[in-house]
């Protein structure tokens, strides 16, 4: 019979969360924030208030490198599906 160092709660019904700590598996979960949002002057120009929210948004972190890098996978792999169907 395999038993564990530590007693897990049998109220969990799954083995991979009995052997989590009670901490973990009280659904407590406050989610890290990653954008805080950029406060915007009241009377400012319209459209600082939209490029502040793009300035925010997921994907504000993307940069001409990320995007090249991306293109040139996506083309060899292309081309060697290509190549390898031909």
């Amino acid at each position: 019979m395999r038993r564990s160092l530590v007693l897990g709660d049998e109220a969990a019904r799954h083995p991979f969360l009995q052997s989590l700590p009670p901490h973990v598996r009280s659904g407590h979960f406050v989610p890290a924030r990653r954008n805080v949002p950029t406060p915007v002057r009241a009377g400012a120009h319209p459209f600082r208030a939209a490029l502040a929210e793009r300035r925010n948004s997921a994907l504000a972190g993307i940069t001409a490198r990320d995007l090249r890098q991306f293109l040139l996978a996506y083309c060899s792999c292309f081309l060697a599906v290509s190549a390898f169907i031909w």
